[in-house]
């Protein structure tokens, strides 16, 4: 097959979205497919996750691509997409996010190619973006397929686009091995964009709670976001510089789940909760709410980790936190039961309904 596979930016973003199209991506192109993903970065920039050297970039350096889309800015862009599509002529195009595809529905109209839109968001995200929940109402009429990340994802969306959706799940590159745990530290850990979505505030106020109990153990928050500021100024004022860190982002993810003990996804939303998946790959026990979407359809309480009552959601992290703090086997036993369930999320099976996927849509 040719896939043409589009997104904003490579560069400037790095959340699951940017991580699942470069994987599958790669494991397309490493399947014999000609695949090239097209940005509107500036060209001879490199992506923040690795993209194989078997898929090519072709970058259109239109608008500011690390802030919101202006109006011109995508109207150029859907003319610059057009154009480039037409040229390339894949067979199928996959558009990654709305920022993507709803312009891609627009600039593809009348050229026969058919255009997968690839959802990674909840309809929570549009509460307050009724407009962009409108145009993607309007742009499902000219998609073929909408892929979204999990079947308790897919219910809470509007029937007109539930008609068009299948479930996708995101792939989890599972560790070869598990660093022992005699060598973890004893560190909580988070992993996502600071931002109001991701509640880590709620995270820093249980765990200044339990902090002085447990002097032994600390706090570590790994992302980037417009909430940085706000949280610094949170563990400043309640006097835990030394037991909370926020060291921005990470190009060795993966080193950072092998030093933790206890991964908390406090998210209040998430589509697939792609973190606590990986966590849940390293072995690491993992907490989340009963009422976060994506987040409870991989925890499994009891089997591979806590999910707690969102009421106050203060009181019930702290509280499962102390509980995984005081025993270590059920930290064992939770992060044993993590990897067993993650075997269905393999980047091998995952590329192999992506594959059949795009076979039935072709045009």
């Amino acid at each position: 097959m040719k896939i043409l596979f589009a997104i904003k930016t490579l560069n400037h973003s790095h959340g699951g979205a940017e991580r699942v199209l470069t994987d599958i991506s790669g494991a397309l192109a490493g399947r014999g497919h000609d695949v090239t993903i097209l940005t509107f970065d500036p060209p001879g920039e490199r992506s923040f996750y690795p993209l194989s050297e078997k898929v090519r970039r072709l970058d259109l350096a239109i608008g500011n691509v690390e802030r919101p889309s202006q109006v011109l800015e995508i109207l150029t862009r859907i003319k610059a997409m057009r154009k480039a599509v037409k040229s390339e002529n894949p067979e199928i195009v996959v558009a990654f996010m709305h920022s993507t595809f709803i312009p891609a529905s627009v600039g593809l109209l009348g050229c026969g190619i058919p255009l997968i839109a690839s959802e990674h968001i909840v309809p929570d995200h549009y509460r307050t973006r009724l407009m962009e929940y409108a145009l993607f109402l309007a742009a499902s009429f000219f998609i073929k397929k909408i892929t979204v990340v999990t079947e308790n994802v897919l219910k809470t969306y509007h029937p007109l686009l539930r008609r068009k959706m299948e479930v996708m799940p995101n792939p989890i590159r599972l560790p070869s091995g598990n660093k022992a745990a005699t060598s973890r530290e004893k560190l909580i850990l988070n992993v996502g964009r600071l931002d109001p979505q991701k509640d880590q505030e709620t995270l820093i106020r249980a765990f200044a709670r339990l902090a002085p109990h447990f002097p032994q153990w600390n706090l570590r928050i790994v992302g980037e976001g417009n909430l940085r500021i706000h949280l610094e100024n949170l563990v400043m004022e309640l006097n835990l510089k030394d037991r909370i860190a926020l060291p921005g982002l990470s190009q060795n993810i993966d080193g950072e789940y092998e030093r933790a003990e206890i991964f908390v996804m406090s998210s209040l939303y998430e589509s697939f909760g792609l973190a606590t998946a990986e966590a849940m790959a390293h072995g690491l026990p993992v907490i989340g709410y009963t009422n976060c979407p994506g987040t409870n359809e991989i925890i499994k309480d009891g089997i591979n980790g806590f999910l707690i009552d969102p009421k106050d959601r203060v009181s019930s992290l702290e509280a499962a936190l102390i509980a995984l703090i005081k025993n270590e086997k059920i930290r064992r036993k939770l992060g044993e039961g993590g990897r067993e369930s993650l075997r269905t999320y393999t980047l091998e099976n995952v590329t192999t309904l992506w594959e059949n996927l795009l076979l039935k849509n072709l045009k």
